[in-house]
């Protein structure tokens, strides 16, 4: 079996702040080595979902190899892995890090480091990488290429003198990044002769193969038919095929050290291969396992249910077939008196939650409502037990609780200055404390500690709107701090709606019920009875708002004569909605529920 001389491999990944040409330059990359006949080249060609393609954003990091004759008249193999640059998606990054030795940081000339670009970075010198920075966009008008090296060289510290100018859209200046890449970056380290150890990057689900599995061989090779064993779940296989990506599958004969490359052996269930895991042959295993990764920690919670009943079924086979895709999203029954049977998920962040909500409608063709997204909360209960709480609905009683903590993050927002006493007052009015304010260049760094329940809720949506889009955000969870928090319950018609309740400040309680009162005043149709709305901490009404009855003129038939008969008919009117209130139903339409979850003022 031949495997390449270890000092001809490159793994790299590429890091970036969102939208600032990741996907566009890893296009560039393919098609200047020639991987793709001209005739299959696309967009995006290494986004295969189509979310990914339509919103312009990556969700799971790709990888592919590429093939390069450098300058120097040697055969180069490049392992280059694509990444997400979404705060919610970090844990995608953090395992393709892992798997290289060196990164190349794009930076958009025209809009300079970014929050996320400065998060990502910390992770990959945490993994110890080599930096080559790149300035991309530089035939932009608004390009400031020597402002943003200085703004490299005062943020991250960075030596940027040698970042490389290039424009991914137009090609220019690609030659110059690969010869970087040959020449900045160093080697993989590696043993061919030592027991088989490489790292599980990735894993998912294929109709025809079953689980494929994206490995990086760190010592040793693998090659087909062998015995392997996971360490992890003390589990063994037939290494069945062996592959690499050139984004499509192409099989080889094996996988020496530093390679990386994907195998199938007859793997039922993506819950059988844990990522970061360690893969060893069965009968020479390896001393010692690698470090692997810290299992995705799900942070927000929101219950799932079909608007209609009987796509129960349906939905649960299409969460099963999520999981198996995207090991980081959890989920549980649940049921509720307000929207029947459904799930409890949990999902890494916002657009996370959104994401999986939007494959669920559409490649699954669900109808769907997502109750108001929670996060965990740890209550101390006065006999000392502890517990975790995802739902506003399962909270014990009062008189039980002696605290009840909630998550923090601390959170890193970069912003224009004429946008930061807004966005300054937004952070504030979130309970926010805030750590540090600094300035890059012309922008302003809050450092704020913030409590993730107000962050989950429409923060990003807000910071966006307060700063036109160009303020930019990132978080990292930092502990758990007691608080003052109440469980605010919406009542309708007296009967409490478990699907509205939430867990709330109470500084904040009475804001909040108002606004929701007001929002499902105007959102539930007047019935033939008036119908009360209130907002209740335990047993205190804080807000209240009452939908008129629709009348009919029931004295339109008297003319004239006394007025005891037009009394009598109201009366008569009266007595019947006081019973029909007692026992009609209120129905609250689902666009009711879908708005008033969304509200926030």
């Amino acid at each position: 079996m031949t495997t390449h001389p270890i000092a001809n491999i490159r793994n790299f990944s590429i890091v970036a702040h969102i939208d600032h040409g990741k996907s566009t330059l890893a296009d560039r990359l393919i098609q200047q080595t020639g991987t793709v006949a001209a005739r299959d080249m696309e967009e995006q060609m290494l986004d295969s979902m189509d979310i990914e393609r339509e919103r312009g954003i990556t969700i799971k990091a790709q990888t592919v190899r590429l093939d390069y004759k450098a300058q120097d008249g040697k055969d180069y193999i490049l392992n280059l892995m694509d990444t997400p640059g979404h705060v919610d998606f970090a844990y995608e990054v953090s395992r393709s890090l892992a798997a290289c030795e060196g990164s190349l940081l794009v930076v958009d000339a025209s809009q300079g480091v970014e929050a996320q670009t400065l998060a990502n970075v910390y992770h990959a010198l945490d993994a110890g990488h080599e930096i080559v920075p790149v300035l991309n966009k530089v035939d932009l008008p608004a390009a400031e290429v020597d402002r943003v090296k200085e703004q490299i060289e005062d943020v991250i510290g960075l030596d940027a003198s040698d970042a490389v100018p290039i424009s991914a859209k137009t090609g220019l200046n690609i030659d110059l990044v690969l010869e970087a890449i040959v020449k900045r970056l160093p080697p993989p380290k590696g043993d061919e002769n030592a027991p088989l150890k490489a790292l599980l990057v990735d894993s998912w689900y294929d109709a025809y193969l079953g689980v494929v599995v994206l490995v990086r061989v760190v010592d040793g090779s693998m090659k087909r038919h062998q015995r392997i064993k996971m360490i992890g779940t003390d589990a063994h296989y037939d290494i069945e095929k062996i592959g690499v990506f050139k984004p499509k599958m192409v099989d080889v004969a094996g996988l020496g050290p530093g390679e990386i490359g994907f195998i199938t052996a007859q793997i039922k269930q993506v819950a059988d291969t844990r990522v970061g895991d360690t893969i060893t042959d069965e009968k020479k295993p390896c001393a010692e396992a690698l470090a692997g990764f810290k299992p995705a920690q799900p942070v927000v919670f929101c219950g799932l249910f079909p608007v209609d009943a009987a796509d129960f079924e349906d939905l649960r086979a299409a969460m099963g077939k999520l999981r198996l895709n995207d090991a980081s999203f959890s989920y549980e029954m649940e049921t509720s008196a307000a929207l029947g049977f459904g799930f409890r998920c949990g999902f890494l962040g916002l657009l996370h939650l959104e994401i999986i909500q939007e494959r669920l409608s559409r490649e699954f063709d669900l109808d769907l409502i997502a109750t108001a997204p929670s996060v965990i909360y740890n209550i101390k209960l006065t006999d000392g037990s502890t517990l975790d709480m995802h739902n506003p609905a399962d909270m014990p009683d009062v008189v039980r609780i002696a605290e009840i903590e909630e998550p923090w993050i601390r959170a890193t927002i970069l912003t224009p200055d004429e946008y930061l006493g807004s966005v300054l007052k937004l952070c504030q009015d979130r309970r926010g404390n805030q750590v540090d304010l600094s300035y890059v260049g012309k922008r302003a760094m809050a450092i704020y500690d913030l409590p993730l329940n107000e962050v989950v809720f429409d923060f990003y949506d807000r910071l966006k709107s307060i700063s036109k889009g160009y303020a930019s955000f990132d978080y990292a969870l930092s502990d758990y701090r007691p608080g003052d928090l109440v469980k605010m319950s919406i009542l309708v018609n007296a009967e409490p709606v478990d699907a509205l309740s939430m867990l709330v400040h109470r500084t904040r309680a009475d804001m909040r019920g108002r606004a929701m009162v007001e929002k499902l005043k105007e959102l539930i149709p007047p019935h033939m009875f008036q119908i009360p709305i209130q907002a209740a901490i335990g047993g205190k009404i804080i807000a209240r708002e009452t939908v008129r009855a629709l009348r009919k003129d029931v004295t339109a038939k008297c003319y004239g004569g006394d007025a005891t008969r037009k009394r009598k008919l109201l009366e008569k009117q009266k007595e019947g909605k006081k019973r029909m209130r007692q026992f009609g139903k209120v129905e609250i339409p689902q666009e009711a529920f879908i708005a008033a979850l969304k509200m926030d003022g």
